[in-house]
């Protein structure tokens, strides 16, 4: 597949993966705001975090490796050895649902059972959904590969307003089955997810569209672990780096769910302040689960697609380099201007935010801090997802096994920096230590992308430095918004709040003007590549 078409096909599914992204966070929000309600902070903290953190990390170990190897190259290879590979995920996913279900079980503190009831059915009913989830797998990697767009948008979409309508009839008509509603709510999210794959392939496979395609896989049997015959069961080079990628997997999800894994085994926060700190969390990540992470999925295939994992710049095909280096750039550029927007403008808006979503139990005490201080992470984490995409999508075995290490150092620092600054500041510690987190692996990858593009005439980390007067326009919102906040803001009646909302406005549409003035090259590459997709259909 040519490049250009490998970058058409790739923003389509980051643009169409944002928008579901959007669809999905904006759904969840909706039903904090209705949960906090009608449910107390301490179910919410033992769901959100604790059953929440058990399924994501039993996914996370049992296929995030598998995942980056598989989607790792182009899509003609044996299809075969690769979905057996894939197969794997199921055996696995069940060892570690068991392992981590009994440590859950046995070793954690348990909820007071009139607070939280049925706490024991939530860690079997979560482990098992994970399970259920990896059974899609092999589905979910040959549509990702062949960038099935639409599939994933439905399938992912139908499964979460699915979940968010149960969970909401079961608080209104039974709010007394406590965590019984969201044991049923995650299983029938996880079921239909995988269902909707399963008769997306049984009604394509062998169509004429299929044939059209040249689809590797030609029934639903071969989608099935099969033996080839005098060959071996998987591709061995696969299954190498899928275990490079396993040893770092290990290390990366304790850095991306460090705060959570902190408060579960050190309990240096109670269920009810975990449940607020998880909602504050949801709040302040919203735009980065929406733009940021479809970007991170989508572009490491594009730049897996484009690059071959392994070689340097001069044994690369130059036209490919000089793609990914532009589109490297300006990606850079974008979720860094995403990011300074939402920093600048998140600071003086934190606590009027808070106080409409959540009322006082959000806005007083630690809240509008946590947010703050959250907004000022977003923009490390834009940077991070970009560089550590292309990163990931470059590194050979060696070299993503030397970065193991580099990791494993990392997340001890990391966990106890956690520990430390949480004992010293309360839940803004976790926010501080991750801040630290994500500039040491922005460094990293920095230092990667340098190396990487030294021997060319290309210099894609220009991307990360915007013009002096975006700059100049974004230090000036700041100002003018923190003043506005200290007049108007928050305690002085709706008129003051709308003064202050216009306020920010205002200096809003002057940052966005000044944009599209000073950064026309990032402009055109928004609009040519992820909006007029949407104009062409897909």
């Amino acid at each position: 597949m040519a490049s250009q078409d490998v970058l058409g096909q790739t923003t389509r599914l980051a643009s169409s993966s944002a928008a579901l992204q959007v669809l999905s966070r904006g759904v969840t929000f909706a039903l904090n705001a209705f949960t906090l309600r009608h449910l107390s902070r301490e179910l919410i903290g033992v769901v959100s975090v604790r059953l929440t953190l058990l399924y994501s990390t039993v996914l996370f170990l049992a296929r995030e490796a598998f995942r980056r190897a598989c989607l790792s190259g182009g899509t003609k290879r044996n299809w075969t050895k690769t979905i057996n590979l894939l197969w794997l995920t199921v055996p696995l996913g069940v060892f570690w649902s068991v392992f981590l279900g009994t440590v859950w079980l046995q070793l954690l503190e348990v909820p007071d059972p009139a607070v939280v009831p049925h706490y024991q059915a939530g860690v079997v009913a979560f482990g098992l959904s994970a399970v259920i989830e990896l059974l899609g797998e092999p589905f979910w990697v040959l549509a990702q590969a062949h960038l099935f767009v639409r599939l994933k948008v439905i399938a992912e979409s139908f499964s979460i307003l699915s979940k968010c309508v149960l969970t909401v009839i079961l608080v209104i008509f039974y709010p007394q089955w406590g965590l019984y509603i969201f044991c049923l709510a995650q299983l029938l999210y996880t079921s239909i997810l995988v269902m909707c794959y399963v008769i997306y392939f049984m009604t394509f496979l062998g169509s004429p569209e299929a044939t059209k395609k040249s689809f590797p896989v030609a029934r639903m049997k071969a989608l099935l672990p099969n033996l080839v015959e005098d060959e071996t069961f998987v591709n061995w080079k696969e299954a190498r780096l899928t275990w490079s990628f396993f040893k770092q997997s290990f290390l990366k999800q304790i850095l991306t769910e460090g705060e959570r894994y902190v408060m579960t085994f050190l309990n240096v926060l109670n269920f009810g302040d975990q449940g607020v700190y998880d909602i504050i969390n949801n709040l302040g990540s919203l735009v980065a689960r929406f733009v940021f992470l479809p970007i991170e999925e989508s572009f490491y295939v594009f730049f897996a697609k484009v690059l071959e994992r392994g070689k340097n710049v001069k044994h690369q095909k130059q036209d490919d380099v000089a793609m990914a280096a532009s589109v490297l750039e300006l990606l850079l550029k974008l979720v860094l201007l995403i990011g300074l927007t939402i920093t600048v403008f998140g600071y003086a808006y934190s606590h009027l935010a808070l106080d409409i979503y959540g009322g006082s139990m959000l806005s007083s005490g630690t809240g509008p801090s946590l947010l703050r201080c959250y907004s000022l992470y977003v923009l490390f984490l834009a940077v991070n997802g970009v560089t550590e995409c292309f990163t990931f999508a470059l590194m050979c075995k060696e070299e993503v096994d030397r970065y193991n290490f580099v990791m494993l150092a990392l997340s001890f620092t990391f966990l106890c920096i956690s520990y430390f600054l949480t004992r010293w500041h309360g839940s803004v510690g976790f926010i501080l230590a991750n801040c630290f987190n994500m500039g040491i692996r922005i460094a990293h990858s920095i230092h990667y992308i340098y190396d990487f593009f030294k021997e060319s005439t290309y210099r894609p980390l220009s991307g990360l430095l915007p013009s002096p007067l975006l700059v100049l326009v974004y230090v000036a919102s700041g100002a003018i918004t923190v003043f506005s906040e200290v007049f108007f803001c928050c305690d002085k009646g709706w008129m003051a709040r709308l003064i202050h909302i216009s306020v920010g406005a205002l200096c809003f549409a002057a940052t966005i003007v000044t944009m599209f003035c000073t950064e026309t090259k990032l402009i055109h590459f928004v609009r040519s590549h992820f909006f007029s997709r949407y104009k062409k259909g897909t």
